[in-house]
């Protein structure tokens, strides 16, 4: 329901100099949720997850695609459901999103990472506790998709903020590595170093290979 949409922007809420709350100031969510595909996790993807962890004390962030049988077809962003775009696993993207938060400060006991199977939003009730707040960033239709959804399961949203532009997008890393170009500069120090661990490259050249070739016939 619209209605329970919890409005404003991040920087409304949180401690003024001193550690002291104002009056028109308010006590940080207690539970707050994220969510992505991660595929990879980027910079502007590590951008929204601090984003949210400073109007949260715990921060779930929930893993989308989490297996191969969680993938539907999507009208608004059709691409999202194919091989070739979800090259990692949930536990490669499990290890990138806790990495990335702890080396930029976040502690491990403020954090969780779930399942979040949206493409079956009536399953979500499985996957987050009672009454969490779902942060969002809004870029394009499947945002407001998105948005929609959860506000018509009765869950409280807070957009933090709408933009046009991305800083990066997984599509474009995936192809920078498929191409050979420089991509680590995209992405978090610590996963560059989980991309290399898994093997993760090569894996991406195969499956844009199959793309490649499935075009190429008659």
């Amino acid at each position: 329901r619209a209605g329970r949409a919890a409005g404003g922007q991040a920087s409304r809420t949180g401690l003024r100099a001193g550690g002291r709350l104002g009056r028109a100031e308010t006590v940080r969510e207690r539970i707050g949720v994220a969510h992505g595909r991660f595929q990879p996790l980027h910079l502007g993807h590590l951008e929204y997850l601090l984003a949210a962890k400073a109007l949260c004390r715990l921060l779930l962030v929930g893993i989308t695609n989490p297996d191969p049988s969680q993938i539907t077809q999507e009208p608004a962003e059709p691409r999202r459901s194919a091989p070739s775009s979800n090259p990692c696993t949930y536990y490669e993207r499990y290890v990138m999103v806790e990495r990335a938060l702890v080396r930029s400060g976040v502690r491990r006991a403020e954090l969780r990472v779930v399942p979040f199977p949206h493409s079956y939003p009536e399953r979500l009730r499985y996957y987050l506790p009672a009454d969490p707040l779902l942060l969002l960033t809004v870029y394009d239709q499947w945002s407001e998709v998105k948005a929609s959804r959860f506000e018509a399961l009765g869950l409280r949203t807070r957009v933090l903020w709408r933009r046009d532009q991305k800083v990066t997008s997984g599509s474009a890393i995936r192809e920078r590595i498929a191409r050979g170009q420089p991509w680590e500069h995209l992405v978090p120090v610590s996963t560059a170093a989980v991309i290399h661990e898994f093997g993760i490259e090569q894996r991406i050249r195969e499956l844009l290979a199959l793309v490649g070739t499935a075009e190429e016939r008659p």
